[in-house]
């Protein structure tokens, strides 16, 4: 993600995978001791997000919506596993009204609690299990204000709607496990009046038309994290086609003009994410993309899962910017393809999509990587730490700038050979997972044959600047 208030961009963030909190028993007719489900993560950059007991493996999501009414319909069914033996668990779902839910082949009881939606089967799920929730709702949806984080989720616009944000958005338009440590795939169908496109992420589908109304079809099937699903919809001039044997779909607001900065940006997506992956390794997803939006509340870009969302901002000096689509795109290997466990980790993220930018820069004739390096080093606070910089900071320059000169560092210490090893081997072992950290240090030593603990940790959180390697 990139914000274009800051010099920076705001990042995909992760959780943590905490152990369950048990928070009673009871028995089923056969013995079984069945635990409700904890009510969430207990991670304190998303306080209430997520919930354990469950891992999701798949959402299947049919929604409908009508512009002039703002009203949202939809059906979710989500293919689960058990974790622990459940006797209820929690879905995230925010201000819309569910009607029925239905685990397995039967109705099960559901009851609200704030963002919350609780979920008591007939029969207890053992542990090991896999299950299916069905879940019909509908409403009027709105987006969820951060103090702190800012505002994401389905938004209302002038000729359609718009469901994004980081690290919020999902649970406004659909239940779900919204936390970046459950990844899952999705086939998303949206329903809306003729005459105006539905874009979301992964491969297109089989469009159809009837009483009025066009169904568009979308399918991911590598796992996702959930804040990385979104909804375009509006007039919008959608562009087609196929790169490197994969469709790749862009769209710009129908009144812009052919050759707006934002249409030439996004018809370089397949250009920038084939230098990329000479760099990274083989582009990870199944199609290529992206989409422009004009509303102002979109002051940032986000890397949603195959197809990213540009907002306005970078695009006032009428001019193309590569920069935000190379961002972007690196965010496909760094934070979506390998996501992370924890929002804590988010350098992971972010600092690798702007050192990606650095890397593009010098293949595109301007400043070399080392050059940035330079000029971010002499400017740095060194008093604001890359990992776990807290809360208020989570979309910080440390994480971003002070994460792109963690790798440079990296890179200085092992050498171009090592380094570039150490990314694609990163990108090749831990596809479609999440990991921490750790992962990485432990990675990056087992690749270079070198001890890197000391040298990561005081590049990512010493509170003066490091020696230059």
């Amino acid at each position: 993600m990139r914000r274009t208030s800051d010099r920076i961009r705001p990042a995909l963030v992760v959780a943590v995978a905490a152990a369950l909190v048990v928070s009673g028993c009871i028995a089923s007719d056969d013995g079984d001791r069945f635990r409700l489900g904890a009510v969430d993560l207990a991670d304190p950059y998303v306080p209430g997000s997520g919930n354990g007991g469950y891992e999701v493996s798949h959402y299947r999501l049919a929604v409908g919506y009508d512009p002039p009414s703002d009203r949202l319909t939809g059906r979710a069914v989500l293919t689960a596993t058990a974790t622990e033996a459940l006797s209820r668990f929690n879905l995230d779902l925010a201000g819309l009204d569910v009607t029925a839910v239905r685990v397995g082949n039967g109705p099960a009881e559901h009851r609200r609690d704030g963002d919350e939606l609780v979920v008591t089967p007939d029969a207890g799920i053992a542990r090991g299990g896999r299950f299916t929730v069905e879940v019909d709702y509908a409403g009027v949806p709105t987006a969820k204000d951060d103090g702190q984080l800012g505002t994401g989720g389905f938004l209302h616009t002038a000729d359609g709607a718009i469901a994004l944000g980081q690290p919020y958005s999902a649970a406004t338009w659909f239940p779900v496990n919204d936390h970046p440590s459950d990844k899952a795939t999705y086939d998303v169908e949206v329903t809306v009046p003729d005459g105006l496109e539905a874009l979301a992420n992964g491969v297109p589908g089989e469009r159809t038309s009837a009483g009025g109304r066009t169904t568009w079809r979308w399918s991911e099937a590598s796992p996702m994290a959930s804040y990385l699903a979104f909804l375009v919809i509006g007039d919008y001039r959608v562009s087609t086609g196929t790169h490197a044997g994969r469709p790749i779909v862009t769209a710009v607001p129908a009144s812009m003009p052919e050759d707006s900065p934002q249409a030439r940006s996004l018809a370089r997506t397949g250009p920038i994410a084939d230098f990329l992956a000479s760099r990274f390794g083989p582009y990870p997803f199944s199609s290529y993309g992206g989409v422009a939006v004009t509303d102002e509340r979109i002051g940032y870009a986000l890397e949603t899962q195959s197809r990213p969302v540009y907002g306005p901002g970078f695009f006032r000096d009428g001019r193309p910017n590569l920069d935000v689509v190379t961002h972007e795109l690196a965010h496909q290997w760094f934070g979506n393809s390998v996501a992370l466990n924890r929002w804590s980790d988010i350098w992971l993220n972010e600092g690798f999509a702007t050192y990606a930018e650095w890397l593009w820069t010098e293949h595109d004739g301007g400043r070399t990587a080392q050059q940035s390096f330079e000029r971010e080093y002499a400017v740095t606070d060194w008093s604001r730490a890359s990992l776990d910089p807290g809360r208020a900071r989570l979309f910080g320059t440390a994480v971003y700038q002070r994460g792109a000169l963690v790798v440079h560092a990296l890179r200085r210490t092992v050498g171009d050979d090592a380094f570039f090893r150490i990314l694609r081997t990163w990108t090749t072992e831990r596809r479609d997972g999440n990991a921490t950290t750790d992962d990485f240090v432990a990675l990056a030593e087992r690749v270079s044959g070198r001890s890197l603990r000391s040298f990561l940790d005081t590049w990512l959180t010493g509170t003066s600047a490091p020696a230059l390697p």
